[in-house]
């Protein structure tokens, strides 16, 4: 007689029900965590399996409030527009907000992050212990970025020019809560020193800021825009609730509509330099 074949395991230490119960993490669901634990401390201890400390979870929650909302960047606008053609479909347009988390809104969170977390290893000495070992590596990295004729990920805002009022918040807060790590003590070098080498002076934006403070708590780099599209979709709920009260999308819409300029067809040329993707 064939061996019957065995069941298939699936093993989580997330959640998972019986017919009474529910665990998360290992507890009771409704009885250890559902009026016990804040959003920000399951959102944390979901990510790394591990109960975040209180100076943890405020400096995470920080976070989370820096990059929930900043007006009406291209994330809110779709989502706004997205909700006028679509207002039977909100998962759509906190969709439509959430995809445009890239290179230039939201996105930044994670390529700081990185791009820090590369510099730290590859020093092949320990870690500066001052502010002025800090400051010469910070002046290495970016001297060989503008060398390589690269941008420095978290320099620079396109509003907040004299300076982004949450990347000092932030920082103070890291220090009260002692997890002001070696990303923060670069970024802020960072700041410090890049006007040696550009020859002006950009702030240290909150994105940035927000991602040097995420990998200073350990959290996986491969998830901080997940963090920055977490916050944001707090923001996009905001942006659809003030909509239904005070609807703005329609008049954007028509704006643009309204105002369009008919030019002749310009024939796309491809650069000689590149191979035409048609050729393959």
């Amino acid at each position: 007689m064939a061996e019957p074949t065995p069941r298939p395991a699936y093993p989580t230490a997330l959640g998972a029900s019986d017919l009474r119960t529910i665990t998360l993490l290992g507890h009771d669901l409704a009885e250890d965590i559902m009026g016990s634990v804040g959003f920000g401390e399951l959102a944390f201890w979901l990510a790394t399996q591990r109960r975040p400390a209180p100076g943890e979870t405020r400096v995470f929650e920080a976070v989370l409030a820096a990059l929930a909302d900043h007006g009406f960047t291209p994330t809110a606008i779709v989502t706004r527009l997205t909700y006028l053609s679509a207002p039977d479909s909100v998962q759509g347009a906190l969709a439509a907000g959430l995809l445009g988390g890239g290179s230039r809104f939201l996105g930044v969170t994670e390529d700081t992050g990185r791009f820090l977390h590369d510099v730290l290893e590859s020093l092949d000495a320990d870690l500066p212990t001052d502010e002025a070992g800090w400051d010469a590596v910070a002046l290495r990295t970016v001297e060989r970025r503008r060398a390589a004729g690269e941008f420095v990920p978290g320099l620079g805002h396109h509003v907040h020019k004299e300076g982004d009022p949450r990347t000092p918040r932030l920082m103070r807060i890291a220090q009260e809560e002692g997890v002001f790590g070696p990303h923060l003590s670069l970024f802020a070098a960072i700041g410090r020193v890049h006007p040696k080498v550009l020859h002006r002076t950009l702030p240290l934006n909150g994105a940035g800021v927000c991602g040097a403070a995420l990998a200073d708590l350990g959290l996986p780099l491969q998830l901080l825009r997940g963090f920055a599209l977490l916050a944001r979709t707090a923001g996009l709920i905001g942006q659809l609730a003030e909509e239904l009260r005070h609807p703005v999308a329609q008049d954007v819409f028509l704006s643009v509509d309204l105002n369009n300029t008919p030019v002749p067809p310009e024939p796309y040329t491809p650069d000689p330099f590149t191979k035409d993707p048609r050729e393959d």
